[in-house]
This record gives structure tokens, sequence and C-alpha cells, in this order.
């Protein structure tokens, strides 16, 4: 989009199987990559300074003879300007649906509502960062079910199209890449053919593919299709990075399979982005408006003769949000009828997105305006304004007028429109406050440095830093100047006095932010010792689009007290969940579980309005599913409240902000509920409802805040 292995036994098996069919070689080539790949994975290779070389045909009929032998019908190709599936001409009607974004309980019930709506592809990103959240450690579980999902697809009738990167954009935290590589040093160029980036993109692909490799369609699965990095002229023109990333793929899944690479639809794009020759497919995408057919006239230029079947790799069906904008929306009416002019000639197209769904966790990515500090990170929600919402819904005006123009060109009649799962309003909860963040640092990790580090070398790839130092007071009367130049992204200031009587709260300050000016004047004490000084960063979202990738996240300078740098700091490490990780033993979680335990056994929730300081805390409480009620999805209303997470059941449901919004509810999905007790916990930042109450609801909402572009 613009703008120690844990997975199942039964994949990793099957991998190796196909993974050792697919190096059979000449023995020149054999040995060169034998040799190469030992080296890489022990760390002991010499830097890689050009791609791979091509490896001869010859050296990849592996992959045909086996598919003769297996499936000799199954064949999907390009010739005559057409997609061919099985010697029949064959017109993708796709669409872009994230594993990642949907609970795995979930997934067949979106896919049912995908080839409601006339679909007969699904395209999707394989998000690295998901997969490989610390380096050599790989998730292939849970919603990183991979595997899973694509025999799912299979089941269901469905051909596959993925897009494993390495980069993938998606609104995605860091376009997909994990931000550990951020922390190596020498500093990596992603997306380049740096010799240091290309190994570990060596290592991910090495990993990854071979699982993959069982599920082409050759070889008797759903995959029909695999992109190269994407969009890539809209952001380089290394050749040498696309040549060598080719070259793996080939390596790894044979010459069978057809590669492609996706652009923007201008011709600077195209240059820059494509592989000259007929061994990577060129599509295009374009905004939704634009008339397609001179774009598909541009992408033939980048094809060789026959090979151009026009194909919109995204077709937009919508588009993202940031915090602060109105939600997005676009008329069903008109992005139907582009699609018809598509589809009536014979074209194909993916849309993208043919259902969003939700970035839960801390994965939301970010986009940029004129530079760096112009800075605007993504809704929890990716509704897209897509035909399937967020929830699930399809009975919308732009799922019905989309599902009317494929059904006209659908090769099979259309299954029946389901209806919407059915919502819960769970009524209100009320919370109590089981901690401020400042009386829990003796539970964190830290870092001891004389000067601030940023996130990723800390080893805090996600959420929140403190940053906690100490300065003398002044007896003179004048306030001191904090001057904080680079904060990435998001700095709430706070202050105590460690020696004041009466167990007095630290004084909030206020907030830096990306875009600020960096200067907070600090109120006058006259403390007995040093001042104590924290600083709680906020990660946002890494960006996911445009030349400012390389978005490390915290405090990135030197912090200056009246023009003197601080030094001897600690970094604490706040140990929230994401969305790939194992539940575990968290003390944020045990404080606020047993706050409400201790609360509720004194029979203390009896007022309804407290006192309350603008100071990051937790708030906890319960609400109840009866054993004989069905569990439903619901929305958590965050009304009143400032700005924060929420976790329900431990599950990370994401980020509030409903004072800038415009996003006011978040979607809760009934997998993440049980019957019994069901435990809400939210990280309020700053300003919590007075009431101390947030409310399940059976509906989203996007109309909060001053819905105003860049009010943040």
């Amino acid at each position: 989009m613009r703008s120690a292995s844990n997975y199942k036994s039964h994949g990793s098996a099957t991998s190796s199987r196909w993974s050792t069919m697919a190096r059979k070689r000449t023995t020149k080539t054999t040995f060169f990559f034998v040799v190469f790949l030992f080296l890489v994975a022990f760390g002991t290779f010499v830097p890689v300074f050009a791609p791979l070389p091509s490896l001869s045909p010859s050296s990849h009929r592996h992959h045909s003879d086996r598919g003769h032998s297996k499936a000799s019908s199954r064949k999907f190709e390009i010739d005559d300007d057409k997609f061919w599936k099985d010697g029949a001409p064959f017109q993708i009607i796709g669409g872009e649906l994230h594993y990642f974004r949907v609970l795995p309980e979930y997934w067949e019930d979106r896919l049912l509502r995908a080839k409601a709506l006339g679909l007969n592809t699904i395209q999707t990103y394989i998000p690295w960062n998901l997969h490989e959240p610390t380096s050599g450690t790989f998730v292939f579980d849970g919603i990183a079910d991979l595997v899973s999902y694509l025999k799912l697809c299979q089941k269901m009738g469905f051909l596959v199209m993925l897009r494993p990167g390495p980069y993938v954009c998606g609104e995605w935290d860091l376009g997909g890449f994990p931000p550990w590589l951020l922390a190596i040093r020498p500093a990596l160029r992603l997306r380049s053919s740096d010799p240091g980036f290309l190994q570990a993109v060596e290592k991910w692909w090495g990993r990854l593919l071979p699982l993959v490799a069982p599920y082409l369609y050759g070889n008797g699965g759903p995959v029909v299709m695999v992109q190269i990095e994407n969009e890539f002229g809209s952001y380089g023109d290394d050749k040498a990075y696309l040549n060598h990333l080719v070259s793996l793929a080939r390596f790894h899944l044979g010459d069978d399979i057809i590669l492609y690479t996706t652009d923007g639809g201008s011709r600077e794009n195209l240059e820059k982005g494509t592989i000259h020759g007929d061994a990577v497919f060129s599509a295009v995408d374009f905004t939704t408006g634009d008339d397609p057919w001179p774009i598909f006239k541009i992408q033939k230029e980048f094809n060789a003769p026959g090979k151009s079947p026009p194909l919109s790799a995204e077709f937009y069906t919508g588009w993202l949000t940031h915090w602060g904008e109105k939600i997005a929306q676009t008329d069903a009416d008109i992005t139907a009828s582009y699609l018809k002019k598509i589809l009536e000639r014979n074209g194909s197209a993916v849309l993208y997105m043919a259902h969003g769904a939700t970035n839960f966790g801390f994965y939301n990515g970010a986009n940029t305006g004129a530079d760096e500090s112009d800075y605007k990170p993504d809704l929890t929600s990716y509704d897209y304004d897509a035909p399937i919402k967020e929830a699930g819904d399809v009975n919308n005006a732009k799922f019905k007028a989309i599902r009317k123009v494929i059904e006209q060109y659908s090769a099979k009649s259309l299954p029946p429109i389901p209806s919407d799962n059915e919502k819960k309003e769970y009524g209100s909860v009320r919370l109590v406050k089981t901690g401020n963040l400042l009386d829990m640092l003796y539970h964190f990790e830290n870092v001891e440095s004389e000067n601030p580090m940023p996130m990723e070398p800390v080893g805090q790839m996600f959420g929140f830093l403190l940053y906690a130092t100490e300065y003398a007071a002044k007896y003179n009367g004048h306030r001191s100047i904090l001057f904080v130049p680079k904060v990435h992204d998001r700095a709430q200031v706070l202050i105590s006095c460690p020696t004041e009587q009466n167990n007095k709260r630290p004084t909030y300050v206020g907030i830096i932010e990306r875009q600020s000016n960096g200067t907070l004047g600090l109120p006058r004490s006259n403390c007995a010792s040093n001042i104590s000084l924290f600083i709680l960063v906020e990660n946002m979202g890494r960006l996911n689009y445009g030349p400012y990738i390389f978005d490390s996240k915290g405090i990135l300078s030197s912090v200056y007290l009246d023009h003197k740098i601080l030094k001897r700091w600690k970094m604490y490490k706040i140990p929230f969940i994401n969305l790939n990780e194992v539940p575990k033993s968290n003390p944020i979680i045990q404080a606020a579980y047993s706050g409400i335990i201790n609360i509720s056994a004194r029979k203390e929730l009896k007022e309804k309005y407290v006192n309350i300081s603008k100071e990051p805390a937790f708030y906890a409480g319960q609400f109840y599913i009866g054993k004989d009620d069905q569990v439903k999805d619901t929305f958590i209303s965050l009304r009143g409240w400032g700005k924060g997470i929420v976790t329900v059941n431990n599950f990370n449901i994401g980020r509030y902000w409903p004072s800038v919004g415009p996003q006011c509810n978040l979607y809760v999905p009934a997998p993440i509920l049980q019957h019994g007790k069901n435990n809400v916990v939210v990280f309020e930042l700053e300003s919590p409802s007075p009431e101390l109450v947030v409310s399940l609801v059976d509906h989203p909402d996007f109309t909060c805040g001053s819905n105003k572009l860049n009010s943040i």
C-alpha cells in the first residue's frame, strides 16, 4: 500500500521436505549456494557486493518436473496478454485481506464474505516484523500462522497472491521491517543492496520461502504469484537490490511461479521499480478515479510482448485515516463504476482493501507530510472504508455496489450474502485506579547510560520507554528551560522532589511532540535535594512509507537544561504485550488485577467521582458474560478519556485518543472474550474520565475529536 522457531511441527516437516527438493541443482550451482548459505547462517560470510548470479532455467526444472509428477494439469501462467489457469483464460478479481489484522477464529468468516463479494483471489502481505520479532526468533503460529491461512484460502476456493516484502508498506509499523534492524551498527541501509541488509533478508527469506514452497500452485497449493518488494519505484532505483531478491526467490521457489512487482502507474515509477525482460511481471496501481486503460497501456511497455495482462494490483476501495483527520470515506457508486471500467475489458483487479480490519497492539504505521517532523500516525482501526467493514459487516452500500459489478463478470453465480455478525452492548464498566506508573518502576527492567538512548538499542521495540535523571534545584526564582531537540514521537514530562513531605505526587509539566520545538519551562521548586526528571516517550507507530522510513524511536538527541546537557540516565522498559506475543506474567497486569480484587473486597466502588492527577496510571475493571449468553463482538468506548491503550483479557486492543479523534470506540472481537469475568485494563497517559467508566457498545464511532488535519 502507498502510503528458535515455534511454528507448527507439521508445517516445519512439510517445508523441510519441499525445501530439500527445491535445492537440487547442477553440481556447480549447488556447491555455490550450499557454501553461500552455510556462511550466512554462521555469520562468517564476506559481505555481498553484488546480486546473486542468475540461475539458469535448467537449474530450476525440478519444480516443473515435480509438478508434472504430482499435478500435471495445474498451471498458472501469462501468455497472449492474459492470465491462464489450467489452460483456460482467467480474470483475477481479487481482494487484499491481511491475516495479521484478523483473529484466526475469524479468518473463515471474513473469507466467506469475500467469496460472497465475488472474489476469486486473495492477496496478502507477509510482515517480517510479525514473524521475526527478535533476531533469530521466528513465529508462525496464532495470528502469524501463515500456513493455516493459505490452507484455508485453498479450502474455500481462492487463489493467493503473496507479498513477502521484505518491505510491505501496508500502514504497518516500519513497513513490515523488524525494528531490531535499526539497532544494528554500522547502520543498515534498508531497501538497498547494502550487504548487511541483504544478509538479514537472506536469513528471513531462507526461513519463510521454504515454508511457502509447498503451497505454490504447481505444487498443489493456492499461491499463483509472489511479489518482489513493493512499489520500489516510488522510493529508489537500486536494480542490484531488486535482482538480488529475484535470484533469492527463484532459488527457493523455482522458475514456474510468477514473480511480480507493483508500482504506481507512471512511467517514472515503472522505470525505477520494474525489472526489464520477462522474468518478472510488472503490475500497476493508481488512484481510483483515474482512467485505467491509458495506465495499462504504459504498463505494457514494461512487460515483454504478450506478457502484460492488465492488472491493478491495488484498486483502492477507500483510504487510510490518521489521528486528527476526518474518517476517510469514498463514494460507493463511483468506486464500483471504476472497477467496472477495468473488468468490462477483461482487465484484472485486486481490491485494496476488501477487508481492512484492525491494527491491534502497537503495529500501526505512520506517514509524513512535507518533512520528517510532519508526523501522521494511523488509527487503531484499519476499516479503510472497505466493502467488508472492520467488524465484518457487509450490509452497506459499497459491498452491494461492488458485488453488483463483479457479478456481471464472474464465471459462476455468487453465493448468498451472509448476515452481519451480531454485536453486543455489555454496558458500562466501572474502573478503579490500580497504580501510578512512576510507583511501579522497581518492577521494570532498566538500562543505564550517560546519554539517552533510542528505544531499539535499549531493547524496547514498541510502546513506551521512560527516561529518568536528576538535576539540581534553583534558588534564584527563575524557571529552568528543558529542551529536547529530537523526540519520536510524543514525550510526557513530569518532575518530583524526593524529599517533599506528605508523599506529594509528581508534577505534570507538559508534552513535547515530534513536530513541536522541543522546549518546556519547568516549574520553580524549593526542593532540598536534586529534582527527579521523568520523560515518558511513546512510540506511536513507525513510518511505513516515503524517504524517512529509517524511523528510530525514543529520545534521539541530547537533553538540555538551561543549555547544559543532562547526563546519567536510566531508561525503564514498560512491559506491554504486543500482538504476536504469548501472554505471560506481567507486573502491570498483576497489579491491575490485584487492584480490582482488593478494592472490590473492601466495597469501595461507591464513589462516583474521584480526584484525578494528570499522571500516567493504570485503571482496571471487570464485566461479566453469563454462561448461557452467547459471546459476541463489542466495541469499547473511550469517550471522555484522554490518550492511552486498552487491553481486554490481556490482549492489546490498541491505542485510543478520542480528544483528537476521529476514533472513539475500539473493536473488541468475540474470540477475545469469555464466559464469566472479563478484565479490562486501561493505561491512561494524562486525562482519565472523572467517572472512571468505559462503555461496551454495539457499534463503531468515528465522530470524536476536533477532526482537523494536523491537529496533533
